[in-house]
């Protein structure tokens, strides 16, 4: 997959250099070339940034299918690092997969991958945010 552009303005994963790779059918991928910024004080991916990475793809997984969904807010997430992220040079790959959905929740899981090492595995319990429909809002102002 290559870069696309967010399907909505993140500031903080632009200003972090995230690259949307795609979204669809509960699966969603995005991607970070590691830059010193990065690192932690051992000169490897700081868990913070992993962490980020696997709730943003399991978050995108699960609003992938439905257009109706606005956003979704993370209720609840359980992080394991399996190894170091890498160092500045290194592109690593979070990928987010939903697991089961209802009408408000959904279930989802991540990974973060550095080539073909696992760095991290993640769930997540996620809330939705429907759209209000424009013509709500005209109503209201």
């Amino acid at each position: 997959m290559t870069a696309q552009p967010f399907p909505v303005e993140i500031p903080f994963l632009d200003d972090l250099g995230v690259e949307f790779l795609g979204m669809g059918n509960g699966e969603a991928q995005i991607a970070l070339t590691l830059q010193p910024r990065h690192m932690n004080s051992w000169q490897v991916a700081h868990g913070g940034l992993t962490m980020t990475l696997l709730d943003v793809a399991m978050a995108m997984a699960g609003r992938s299918d439905n257009p109706d969904i606005q956003a979704s807010i993370t209720v609840e997430m359980k992080t394991s690092f399996m190894q170091a992220g890498g160092t500045p040079g290194h592109r690593i790959v979070a990928k987010g997969k939903t697991l089961h959905r209802s009408t408000t929740m959904c279930f989802c899981e991540g990974e973060v991958w550095n080539g073909d090492k696992l760095v991290a595995k993640a769930m997540g319990t996620f809330k939705y945010l429907k759209r209000i429909e424009a013509a709500k809002k005209m109503h209201r102002g």
